[in-house]
């Protein structure tokens, strides 16, 4: 079910489009649903279809199309690694071996302590800044050797601590 609380969220979000194109609050709705659950299930994309009047799998080609929408928890840092082939050409692949090495996950697992989930991204656009990398969908890192890696996962730990 959606609550009172996010149905609110909603409406304020397809009053912003004609009542004939409510569908397209769909990216907006599923990033309600996101924050208010750190993930996207299969559940909730059924909901906000019903909710918008849409097919289901329409609504799951959004989730599955973007990066920003996490199918299942992740942890509270998600690293997203470029490694399409402008970023593999400089290093990108070099920079996602490392994490996964110094992380001890592999591409699109999260650490035990839940603190990183390391995924691959196709493009981030920053191709002449490569190898780059978008955490928590918010904060472009460019330019990221081991150092500057190694530099970023120790300074988000000790954060922690």
């Amino acid at each position: 079910m959606i609550s009172e609380q996010t149905k609110a969220l909603f409406e304020r979000e397809v009053a912003k489009y004609p009542a004939t194109q409510k569908q397209s609050a769909v990216m907006a709705c599923l990033q309600i649903v996101q924050q208010e659950q750190g993930f996207v299930s299969a559940e909730s994309e059924k909901l906000v279809a019903e909710y918008l009047g849409m097919a289901p799998i329409a609504v799951h080609e959004v989730t599955t199309f973007y990066n920003m929408y996490n199918q299942q928890p992740v942890g509270k840092y998600k690293l997203n690694v470029c490694t399409n082939l402008p970023c593999q050409l400089r290093d990108g692949i070099k920079a996602l071996k490392h994490l996964e090495h110094k992380l001890g996950v592999v591409m699109g697992e999260t650490t035990a302590d839940g603190l990183f989930t390391l995924q691959q991204s196709e493009c981030l656009g920053a191709c002449a800044d490569s190898p780059v990398m978008l955490v928590n969908d918010i904060h472009m890192c460019s330019f990221m050797s081991n150092e500057k890696l190694d530099q970023l996962i120790d300074g988000l730990k000790s954060a922690e601590a």
